[in-house]
């Protein structure tokens, strides 16, 4: 007696990686957390944007299908960094054991980051082309080993103040290693990274896709809805004045005042977009270690009502920004993955609605820019299979019911059996 023919396996789902700049930061360790505990249904997808309606059917990667890796200059294991989080209320509690699998896998595919003491200042280090080349190499290696089908780079890293010469500071060093690797590259950050005027070029002629910058997390989200709201409502705002505390890494970061500048400079772009000019006033950062992860962002809006009446709102924002930007950065991921695979390049400027000073044309306000980044998702999808219109029937001969699907039937999807 013969054997049946065994019938063909299917293949098995491309994976995509995710490769984070600052893999061992609060942001990186919340989202690698947070998306093993969504796949595990530990977790509801909250604050993901890609996971509602309106991005089904988009083709986007399985939160399932991501796997991490990454650069850092730090070696705290994330496990730790984890457990270290949910002491903080951060991460709730027990879910660092709880997916302790998933973050081991994701430290043993982090690499050293640089620049290190030594390198880039003329001294016996590696300089900018070396490391560049140390960097892609890594990012190439890790798709090999883990057979991906492409892989991001995400920069949420500390941020550095903009270069006074015209040197490549550490972020555009990791941006032009992407662009060596052939990786689509996302500027989480206020740094340079791609916006260094040396890698304009290089960017143009990779045929990669790539968005930032600077995530748009709270204070500033909410400037992108209430500056459209006073201009729709030809409110005249007089003075528009901000104070962020903020403790952990961005603190210290921001306690520089370069730093801050570059902080800062999304924030007032947001304003002088909605509004038609810059108000007076400015934005405040003072580091306070005591919030740990938490921040509180309080603004102070003056503005004329009819006649003159002079009026004043004032927000509080007060939240956890790791909470806020890591659903965010796995959307971002997933959408610049998509837009590789259906062979999109240049600046992704319909994904302004992540960020405070986003790349590429578009609008400012937050409304518009998610009408913007729906439509931009309708572009991400398969076209839908055609469907061929069969011969109408020889003249006397009697038509089939209507819904049958018979060789007589008006519409059959291309390539149906007949």
């Amino acid at each position: 007696m013969s054997a049946e023919p065994s019938l063909p396996l299917p293949s098995p789902a491309p994976r995509f990686g995710v490769w984070l700049i600052g893999a061992r930061g609060s942001v990186a360790t919340t989202a690698i957390a947070g998306c093993a505990a969504v796949v595990a249904g530990l977790h509801p997808p909250t604050g993901m944007v890609t996971e509602t309606s309106d991005f089904t059917s988009c083709g986007l990667p399985p939160l399932s299908s991501l796997v991490f890796g990454g650069h850092d200059t730090v070696d705290c294991p994330l496990p730790k960094r984890a457990e270290h989080l949910a002491a903080g209320g951060v991460l709730p509690h027990g879910l660092p054991s709880a997916v302790h699998a998933e973050l081991t896998a994701a430290d043993q595919e982090i690499r050293s980051g640089g620049p290190l003491p030594g390198d880039t200042d003329g001294g016996s280090g590696r300089h900018d082309d070396e490391l560049i080349d140390v960097f892609a190499a890594d990012m190439r290696d890790f798709v090999r080993r883990q057979g991906l089908a492409g892989a991001v780079v995400v920069n949420v890293a500390s941020t550095e103040p903009a270069p006074a010469d015209g040197s490549l500071p550490p972020s555009s060093l990791y941006a032009a290693a992407a662009l060596r690797a052939g990786c689509p590259y996302v500027n989480f950050t206020p740094s340079t990274g791609l916006h260094h005027p040396a890698l304009a070029s290089p960017a143009e002629a990779s045929g990669l896709p790539w968005a930032g910058r600077d995530g748009k997390t709270g204070q500033t989200l909410l400037r992108a809805v209430l500056g459209p709201m006073f201009a729709g409502r030809a409110l005249d705002v007089r003075a528009w004045s901000g104070t962020n505390l903020l403790g952990g890494g961005d603190g210290a970061a921001l306690s520089d005042p370069a730093a801050a500048a570059a902080k800062n400079a999304g924030k007032e772009r947001v304003l002088a977009d909605t509004l038609g000019a810059a108000p007076e006033g400015e934005v405040h950062i003072d580091d306070v270690p005591a919030l740990g992860d938490w921040k509180t962002a309080w603004d102070h809006i003056a503005f004329d009502g009819f006649l003159g009446t002079r009026m004043i709102l004032q927000t509080i924002w007060q939240g956890c920004d790791s909470a806020l930007a890591a659903p965010l950065v796995l959307d971002l991921a997933r959408l610049t993955a998509r837009a590789h695979e259906k062979g999109l390049s240049g600046p992704l400027g319909e994904l302004g609605y992540f960020f405070k000073d986003p790349v590429g044309p578009g609008p400012a306000g937050l409304a518009e820019q998610y009408a913007h980044l729906v439509a931009f998702a309708s572009r991400l999808r398969d076209p839908e299979p055609e469907l061929e219109r069969e011969p109408e029937p020889e003249p006397g001969r009697e038509p089939e019911p209507k819904g049958a699907v018979g060789p007589g039937s008006p519409w059959r999807a291309s390539g149906e059996e007949r």
